[in-house]
């Protein structure tokens, strides 16, 4: 995708995830709705990458509306969490307040239950196993005072590698 459009320039049938009207770079390829949530519905997306406002040490994913605020739209999430086969999740590791949003139990709205098997933060990466969290890299180290912003346990035994950025 390209830039958003200027104002007077905008497409009503060009719009991203959020709802917003967008532009195309040269060599874009895009489908309808009907033909993304058939290829969802179908079963015929085996990964998918999403966002997220809190995430629980079995899986669980919330990521599509907080009580209160205005929702444009639920979206495809719910499909995609139910339809694919390898779910990852990339946020930031705490919210607004500074509060980790790996949790034990998700505080917002679920959208799936038990499905993401990955977690992508600022802080590192984790699995998620039986045994929760499961922390393997960071693109810095990850202890003590970071560590104690999460409520849901973290495992990982041994020396947990740097990622190199």
């Amino acid at each position: 995708m390209g830039p958003f459009p200027y104002e007077g320039e905008e497409d009503a049938d060009l719009i991203n995830a959020g709802k917003q009207t967008v532009t195309l770079l040269d060599g874009a390829s895009i489908f309808d709705s009907a033909t993304s949530f058939a290829m969802i519905r179908g079963q015929h997306v085996q990964l998918t990458v999403l966002g997220a406002m809190e995430i629980t040490d079995q899986g669980d994913i919330a990521n599509w509306k907080i009580p209160g605020k205005m929702v444009k739209g639920m979206g495809g999430a719910m499909d995609l969490v139910a339809s694919a086969e390898n779910i990852i999740v990339c946020m930031l590791h705490t919210n607004k307040a500074g509060e980790s949003k790996l949790l034990k139990e998700c505080t917002l709205p679920l959208t799936g239950v038990k499905c993401v098997k990955k977690v992508v933060t600022d802080l590192g990466v984790f699995d998620i196993t039986p045994e929760g969290f499961s922390f393997w890299a960071s693109p810095r180290r990850f202890r003590g005072r970071d560590q104690g912003k999460d409520r849901g346990p973290i495992g990982g035994g041994g020396e947990i590698p740097e990622m190199v950025i």
